[in-house]
């Protein structure tokens, strides 16, 4: 995903050493339309009972998905928490090259399980696995939401971890602070309401998650007359170190479910980072209601995608409860609507992942969307594809190509090698 020709390139900055002195070269458009995004337009879906099957596996609860540029394919994760098939991530190929996707545009190629640290095979129970990203340096960042539930004796924390894309073993740990630790009825991650989503910046530079609804300490969980106060958490990559935290407030459930004592939900379940400044994002909300009426299909989900702005936004970081130290003051992400789901006219099922794919043959920027069918037989595996329009694209080739003349002349590297 770092290719100097991504559309999402919105600004680039370069820092150049020459002879001891550092010179700053900043390429791209203003701050102000820095990560917006002029228009999306539907490219068609793909649809996958819950039964497929490949590699011995059962297909589905596909909650995350990145694409490796190099290869020409995307992973996605599976919330799979052992019990179907050991944890694991799939290799899939997506073909958009006409412009569109059809129900054979997407295949399975791959399945590797995913190892702890001693190499072995992720326990039953042990994980919870939902984001995904992918570095440079042929590795995939995975999340995990942990899981708070005493009543069956498990009560383990939300990770973000590192693996090797070859073998799917675990290199690296990074810390995930204190105050999101689960501690039941107190404090810290809401059982299955945790770490959804992992993003990367373009220049590999920062790497987020957040939570997908509010921890204990800061407010209830979305309601029907409310939304959440999820926190956004940024790791700088140079340091493997939580460096800040943002107050981002989802919109409340969408509808009332059926009947209205019925389970029903609304949360941040992915990120997708538009630029190196880590300011600027897409924000995927999915609602639920139990036998909602109103959705096509009558699956019950509402999915919403945002633009998010993390300019001005407050570092939170060192408030460890929201709802004892009151709102006043801090000043939380800002959004835009950028598409509703329903106004696609198909049914929805369980959005959860996303990541750009490849350049369309239009020169606009796609985009990959997929669902976690909770292994239900009541419930599908879909894929959405998008083709979007950047406001401003980047700088014209010949401007890119003075980056790769500066480079020679000594590109200041900020980033650690990892493996």
């Amino acid at each position: 995903m770092r290719d100097l020709t991504k559309t999402f390139r919105f600004a680039q900055t370069v820092s150049v050493s020459l002879l001891g002195g550092l010179t700053s070269l900043v390429l791209g458009v203003n701050s102000a339309q820095a990560g917006t995004i002029a228009g999306i337009d539907f490219l068609g879906q793909a649809v996958f009972p819950t039964d497929t099957s490949f590699g011995g596996t059962q297909v589905g609860g596909l909650s995350g998905i990145t694409y490796d540029a190099s290869k020409k394919v995307y992973y996605s994760i599976a919330d799979d928490r052992s019990q179907i098939n050991p944890a694991r991530f799939y290799t899939f190929q997506i073909d958009l090259s006409g412009g569109s996707l059809s129900q054979s545009g997407v295949k399975p190629v791959g399945v590797t399980t995913l190892r702890d640290a001693n190499g072995q095979p992720f326990a039953l129970n042990s994980i919870d696995l939902e984001g995904i990203a992918l570095t440079d340096d042929g590795t995939l960042f995975v999340s995990s939401e942990g899981e708070v539930n005493p009543t069956a004796g498990r009560v383990t924390n939300p990770f973000v971890n590192e693996f090797s894309l070859i073998t799917g073993t675990q290199v690296d740990a990074l810390p995930v602070p204190s105050k999101f630790s689960p501690v039941p009825g107190l404090s810290g991650i809401r059982n299955n309401l945790a770490l959804e989503s992992l993003t990367l910046t373009p220049d590999q530079t920062y790497l987020f998650t957040a939570t997908e609804n509010a921890l204990v300490q800061d407010g209830p969980a979305a309601s029907l007359t409310t939304g959440t106060p999820s926190r956004i958490l940024k790791y700088d990559l140079t340091t493997d170190k939580p460096v800040a935290e943002f107050l981002y407030n989802t919109e409340p459930v969408a509808l009332p479910s059926v009947p209205d004592t019925a389970f029903n939900t609304n949360g941040l379940v992915d990120l997708l980072a538009l630029d190196d400044s880590g300011e600027h994002f897409l924000a995927l909300e999915r609602s639920f209601s139990t036998g909602a009426v109103g959705t096509p299909g009558n699956t019950g989900n509402t999915v919403k995608l945002f633009q998010v702005s993390l300019d001005g936004a407050t570092d939170i970081s060192g408030i460890d409860s929201l709802t004892a130290s009151g709102l006043g003051g801090i000043t939380a992400a800002k959004k835009e609507l950028l598409l509703d789901f329903t106004t696609l006219g198909i049914a929805i099922d369980n959005i959860e992942g996303i990541s750009f794919g490849p350049d369309l043959a239009d020169g606009r920027q796609s985009l990959v969307i997929v669902s976690d069918n909770n292994f239900s037989p009541t419930q599908f595996t879909q894929f959405l594809a998008f083709g979007i329009t950047p406001a401003r694209s980047v700088p014209e080739p010949s401007a890119l190509a003075g980056l790769v003349v500066l480079g020679a002349l000594g590109l200041s590297a900020q980033r650690r090698s990892r493996v």
